[in-house]
């Protein structure tokens, strides 16, 4: 990552190598900070933030699960976004607002410390999206498991959750795999590390439902929308391993990924092990809705 550019930290751009925290700040050693990831295309009409309300809506509920006063409104943390993605003068980058427990108060109890934010962003590059965006991604079932809803919630997008995210992904890559995918404590598909699942079988569309232990994904939703709105549906039911064995296709969907083929569950080869045709068109319809090119989700673009 390149550090040049602004951050923006409590109201403030400061300088990229400046954006620092000290070593006492809670977050640090407790885990208690929520965020975000969104993504500004350059469309054809310009630079725009793909669902910008929605995601400082996901980012405002995260907070509210761990008890965080936010200093600013949503309206505030809208406008910041789109003020550092200026500032930055980044035609498409990655977006990355957080809020934390700040320093103050050390002990496991956050809530007496200062809830601070910042907002980077970051030039895009494709880096670990790649696999399965042109050839299918290879998986790994992960022998962690995801975390159960009644330990935490599941629906905040929390840096707590992704430390058992980065263990199956670090997994699923020392053991020659691109993607980890998480099974819940009852044994069904979760997603993946970063991304939610999707599966097709004699051409029904079909992904887990939210209580299967997922996060809420934002891209997610939009398949879902894409979908119905071309005229079909997607069934949300829960997964077994076998169902993503016995898949004529499967797509992951995610922030970075979009939406990427998988070709490959542990030592099963999905399909012909090559991108399904469903898979390839939702790409293609996903791309023409964040460039602009699909005025019926136009709403959902933020042009800055």
């Amino acid at each position: 990552m390149k550090e040049i550019g602004k951050i923006w930290m409590n109201r403030k751009l400061v300088p990229f190598k400046d954006a620092k925290v000290h070593v006492l700040t809670h977050a640090l050693h407790y885990s208690t900070s929520i965020f975000e990831g969104i993504r500004c295309y350059n469309t054809p009409n310009g630079s725009a933030i793909f669902r910008l309300p929605e995601h400082v809506d996901r980012f405002f509920n995260s907070a509210k699960l761990y008890s965080m006063k936010m200093q600013f409104s949503k309206k505030e943390i809208s406008d910041a976004i789109i003020k550092t993605v200026k500032a930055n003068g980044l035609k498409e980058c990655y977006i990355r607002p957080l809020a934390y427990y700040g320093f103050g108060t050390m002990g496991l109890t956050p809530t007496p410390n200062k809830v601070d934010v910042s907002i980077a962003c970051w030039e895009w590059a494709m880096g670990e999206g790649k696999a399965g965006k042109f050839s299918g991604a290879r998986c790994k079932v992960s022998s962690w498991i995801k975390i159960d809803s009644r330990s935490q919630p599941m629906q905040a997008k929390a840096a707590s959750n992704y430390a058992n995210a980065a263990l199956a992904r670090v997994e699923a890559l020392e053991n020659g795999y691109d993607e980890a995918i998480m099974l819940n404590i009852h044994g069904k598909v979760a997603e993946g590390s970063a991304e939610n699942i999707f599966v097709v079988k004699d051409g029904i569309i079909q992904t887990p439902p939210l209580s299967a232990g997922g996060l809420e994904g934002i891209t997610r939703d939009s398949i879902i929308q894409i979908i119905e709105e071309n005229g079909g549906f997607v069934i949300e039911r829960d997964l077994e391993r076998g169902d993503l064995y016995s898949a004529d296709e499967i797509f992951m969907t995610g922030t970075a990924a979009e939406v990427k083929s998988v070709t490959q569950i542990d030592k099963v080869i999905i399909g012909n092990a090559k991108m399904g045709k469903i898979t390839k068109e939702l790409q293609k319809s996903f791309s023409d809705v964040t460039m602009g090119k699909d005025e019926r989700f136009l709403p959902w673009l933020t042009f800055i």
